[in-house]
């Protein structure tokens, strides 16, 4: 049977950079999730997968305080997700880092501009120099040329767009990432070369990664577990291998049709390269 997440202990609760109990999201009448439990451990990438209208980015949402749930607990590096006070959002801000779908940049803002907009907002007494070089150091840590910092969104391509919003994440050096369908829209090198890079990212920074995807190609290749949402909760969390053998419908077809046995079968051939 597959780790479904029961409560951890407190020796436990150490490893946990995120833990979410009894979640519940309403939209009217229309109820997303009712009663989710999830655990982000530290140092891991998770991969969230789900079907259309299961409420993965309305999840992510609710972890980063941007829409209040309905009900249940969430701490955020041990600081409570829905407390009122602005000193614990300061503190989840100041240590989590996002990168939406769509990349969310400021269009009328060059790509180092963007970057420096969490420095000018938490770091304010930074000298405009000190911010233009860390900028720089993101951009470049982003897989960006260094003279994408001063184009403008529109002048770049959809993944070196992405890459930029990826800089702007990294501006504060989170220790926990939020990523929100990094590779959609990207072909499938731009994708590979992106899950490379979160990967690379990971292991230097040592980071904690929350990472929607409906990419297969990308659970297979740097997600060490993968948490499934159905029936308005996590049904399971577990790494691949045992998430493809849960006795589901969504998981079984999902996880064993044409598409899963090619992304399978990509990352044996590369096992097999390297």
């Amino acid at each position: 049977m597959a780790d479904t997440q029961p409560a951890p202990s407190v020796a436990a609760g150490d490893d946990l950079v995120v833990r979410i109990r009894g979640l519940v999201n309403r939209f009217g009448k229309q109820v997303v999730h009712d009663g989710l439990d999830l655990d982000v451990r530290r140092g891991e990438i998770l991969g969230i997968v789900g079907g259309s209208g299961t409420g993965k980015s309305v999840l992510m949402r609710s972890v980063l305080g941007l829409r209040p749930p309905n009900a249940g607990d969430i701490s955020v590096l041990g600081v409570n997700a829905r407390s009122e006070r602005s000193q614990d959002r300061l503190q989840i801000e100041r240590n989590t880092g996002v990168l939406f779908q769509d990349g969310a940049l400021f269009s009328s803002l060059t790509v180092g501009e963007n970057v420096q907009v969490p420095l000018k907002e938490h770091h304010p007494e930074l000298p405009g120099s000190w911010r233009y070089e860390l900028a720089l150091l993101k951009v470049k840590l982003a897989g960006l040329p260094a003279d994408a910092i001063g184009k403008l969104p529109a002048e770049l391509s959809g993944g070196m767009r992405k890459r930029a919003g990826l800089a702007r994440a990294l501006a504060l050096d989170p220790p926990l990432l939020f990523l929100d369908e990094p590779t959609a829209g990207l072909d499938p090198i731009g994708a590979a070369a992106f899950d490379h890079l979160i990967g690379t990212l990971r292991e230097a920074l040592g980071l904690t990664v929350f990472l929607i995807t409906h990419d297969l190609d990308t659970l297979y290749t740097i997600c060490d577990r993968v948490a499934v949402l159905a029936d308005r909760k996590v049904i399971v969390t577990a790494p691949l291998p045992e998430v493809e053998r849960f006795d589901h419908p969504w998981v079984q077809e999902y996880f064993h049709g044409p598409r899963a046995r090619a992304a399978q079968n990509a990352k044996i051939i590369l096992r097999e390269e390297t």
